[in-house]
């Protein structure tokens, strides 16, 4: 399957793997990449000596495309944003904040610039900065997002750039890549189907939580603190939303139970007190398998519903 994304990233398909933080590092990244896709190692708070040992160890394991994603509300932001260029990443995508001031510099070291947006007023700002194409992001997704579904989003924002658009948010086999590019969309970003990896890191709980998940099995919580997260349901997740819902968690209270959760849920499997960050199509998941399976999997399936 060509298309523009494929062309730009040079990767055999439109497949870009999510930048999931405390999940998204070297090992699945070259698995998602050698398997046809692009894999992207997930930047967000990590040292920055870590993350150049997650890059180099990722060019030893492949030596096709992938990418880096910079959550730029981070405080290490501008080493990163540096580090990309020191190390040649090819791939850079972005997500909570403007990387305009970044742009110039990584287009000049010949990086694809691919920032995440969550509306139409961004993605043409974005466009106008020199980004290359932009991910469009419906609400679905897990970990941080937006109020605007994917099936809202996407065909809008395709209407409203000239650049390529990628869907995410909600998308996990062929049927949601097929739905995707039928709304305009030339590539997807997949992050929930790939926790459920053979190569994925993340604690053994995490993966059992994914698959045996029910479509009602996901819960939003952060709202009053501006930055809402998708989580899966636990005990400890509607703890948060409940008490958010009724002013019993301050969000001081908020904040002080919610530092460390994630790495909580990654690396521990705690259940108690992590929050486990995953989409609302993990009801569909039922499986691990390895990346290449997933990967042909979704390809085969999109194809064959779009060559009808």
């Amino acid at each position: 399957m060509k298309t523009r994304i494929t062309e730009l990233l040079g990767c055999q398909y439109p497949i870009i793997q999510g930048g999931m933080a405390w999940v998204a590092e070297h090992t699945l990244a070259s698995a998602v990449s050698n398997a046809g896709g692009v894999g992207l190692i997930a930047g967000g708070n990590a040292p920055i000596d870590y993350l150049r040992e997650q890059i180099r160890l990722c060019k030893d394991k492949t030596d096709k495309p992938f990418g880096v994603n910079i959550m730029l509300m981070s405080p290490n932001a501008d080493d990163l944003a540096q580090l990309v260029i020191d190390e040649g990443v090819k791939v850079v995508t972005t997500g909570a904040g403007n990387p305009g001031k970044y742009v110039a510099a990584w287009k000049e070291a010949g990086i694809k610039v691919i920032p995440v947006v969550p509306s139409v007023a961004l993605a043409k700002r974005m466009e106008r900065s020199g980004a290359d194409a932009v991910i469009a992001e419906g609400t679905e997704s897990g970990g941080h997002i937006g109020d605007n579904t994917t099936m809202c989003l996407v065909p809008q924002v395709v209407d409203a750039v000239e650049i390529p658009v990628i869907a995410a948010g909600g998308i996990a086999d062929g049927r949601g890549m097929a739905a995707a590019f039928m709304l305009g969309a030339e590539g997807v970003q997949i992050g929930t189907r790939f926790l459920a990896s053979e190569e994925c890191q993340i604690h053994p709980t995490f993966k059992e939580l994914v698959i045996k998940a029910k479509d009602t099995d996901n819960i939003v919580t952060g709202r009053y603190t501006g930055h809402p997260c998708r989580n899966i349901k636990t005990k400890f997740a509607k703890q948060l939303a409940n008490g958010e819902k009724d002013g019993s968690i301050s969000p001081e209270e908020f904040e002080n139970l919610t530092v460390g959760a994630l790495r909580r849920a990654v690396v521990d499997g705690d259940v108690e007190s992590g929050s486990f960050l995953c989409g609302a199509i993990s009801g569909m998941i039922n499986d691990i398998k390895p990346c290449k399976e997933i990967i042909n999997d979704i390809m085969a399936g999109a194809e064959k519903l779009m060559n009808k």
